[in-house]
């Protein structure tokens, strides 16, 4: 009797203390197909713009109508292992170097056989750095040897890129300088209008508009240095005929 009592309360103890069977849990939430373990990467584009006559320019004088050796300007070679360093560490992931590309200009560079622009088609004494000149070669106003600028602007590019920051420059399609002639362009390659039918204001294969049998008359009082006498100034500029101006205006005497 005493055995059947104590196999009676093991009996009850092994059934009370049985695991209770799992019970399935709905999760909380529904696991989503479009959701994937990669780790996301930021491949924001962040651009720094900037003119390098300006950006590694020490001299502080700023002279109105000053001369580059007056005002300085600064060079390829001012933009430095250091500051491209520093650029980098602000996040970016492009540099812009603007008003790279030759542009017309009141500077001369004998020892390169760059001569300074009519100063009666040009915007201030260093020019626009939209009025390309030659698209085949860089600003020598940037370089400390103009004869070499080209390689100095290549190893500013090498010297970016070994940052792993990437280089944008501008290109600018629609409009050159009047006085566009490449001294620099590759074998083979005929100078932007050349070959145009200058008898016709619109033709598909111009390079230009034009109006034709009229020459280009210099707008009317305008001072390139404003007081101070300017290369090559007298108020005309043999063109003929006369080309269209940048803004869209087909008249042989545009203002300014």
């Amino acid at each position: 009797m005493k055995n059947l009592t104590l196999a009676a309360s093991l009996l009850a103890l092994t059934a009370f203390t049985l695991p209770f069977p799992p019970v399935a849990r709905t999760p909380a939430f529904a696991p989503d197909p479009n959701t994937t373990d990669e780790q996301p990467v930021d491949n924001k584009l962040v651009i720094y713009q900037m003119l390098p006559r300006l950006f590694g320019n020490k001299v502080a004088l700023n002279k109105t109508y000053g001369t580059i050796q007056e005002n300085g300007c600064g060079k390829f070679n001012d933009i430095s292992d250091v500051a491209l360093a520093k650029i980098k560490e602000l996040g970016v992931s492009h540099v812009w170097y603007t008003g790279v590309i030759e542009h017309a200009t009141m500077t001369a560079y004998p020892a390169a056989h760059l001569p300074a622009d009519d100063a009666d088609v040009v915007k201030g004494r260093a020019g626009s750095p939209y009025a390309i000149r030659d698209y085949y070669n860089v600003d020598p106003d940037l370089a400390t040897s103009p004869q070499t600028r080209m390689a100095e602007f290549e190893a500013l590019v090498k010297r970016t890129h070994a940052h792993e920051l990437k280089v944008i420059i501008d290109f600018i399609p629609n409009h050159v300088a009047r006085s566009y002639k490449s001294t620099s362009k590759p074998a083979g390659v005929i100078d932007l209008g050349a070959q145009d039918d200058h008898t016709k204001a619109f033709a598909p294969n111009n390079n230009f508009y034009y109006v034709p049998g009229q020459p280009f008359v210099v707008p009317a009082g305008y001072q390139p240095l404003g007081p101070l006498p300017a290369p090559r100034e007298d108020g005309k500029y043999y063109e003929l005929p006369a080309k269209a101006t940048g803004n869209d205006v087909f008249s042989a005497a545009p203002s300014v």
